[in-house]
């Protein structure tokens, strides 16, 4: 019986961290990224097509057969913000304090 429980346990924890699902992106995202794999790949093609799923685009594919599609992990952190409230040290230097 334990080990039946460690590979159940084992099974959802890869589960969680692994399985991912289709992401939906714009289509200017799409296009952006084919720009971005145009530039960086040195790529000749000169048309790329959308993939969609259920009426939504997911990725993209070039001509040249490079295939993009958005992918996010099931159990994923929204992105936080971080701000920076760090003061310029050269204006530390030059305020005067009575």
């Amino acid at each position: 019986m334990p080990a039946l429980w460690a590979g159940l346990g084992t099974y959802a924890l890869w589960y969680l961290t692994k399985a991912q699902y289709y992401s939906p992106i714009t289509r200017e995202e799409a296009r952006t990224l084919w720009h971005i794999h145009h530039q960086t790949l040195h790529c000749g093609a000169r048309r790329w097509r959308k993939i969609k799923r259920e009426d939504q685009i997911i990725g993209f594919q070039c001509e040249c057969g490079y295939k993009h599609l958005q992918k996010r992990p099931l159990v994923a952190h929204s992105p936080s913000t971080i701000i920076s409230t760090q003061t310029d040290t050269f204006d530390k230097m030059h305020t005067t304090h009575h």
